[in-house]
């Protein structure tokens, strides 16, 4: 019996701080305006890493600010 404790209190914690590192992957982009004179409203988006599957904007993906879910392949 203590040893399935112990396993389920080591499983919670290890799954909280996977979460954690989830959620600190976003980056804030402030308001600016292109060359052409069109505005871009601040947004947030994922950390540019190079890996598509982790981007808001991919399939099977949500973005937790909007909700809106990700459509690229």
């Amino acid at each position: 019996m203590r040893k399935i404790l112990i396993g389920l209190i080591v499983l919670t914690v290890s799954s909280f701080a996977a979460s954690m590192a989830t959620v600190s992957a976003d980056t804030y982009v402030n308001g600016y305006r292109r060359s052409d004179g069109t505005y871009v409203q601040p947004h947030h988006r994922s950390d540019p890493d190079g890996n598509p599957y982790n981007n808001y904007s991919h399939r099977g993906n949500v973005n937790p600010y909007t909700g809106e879910r990700g459509y690229q392949r």
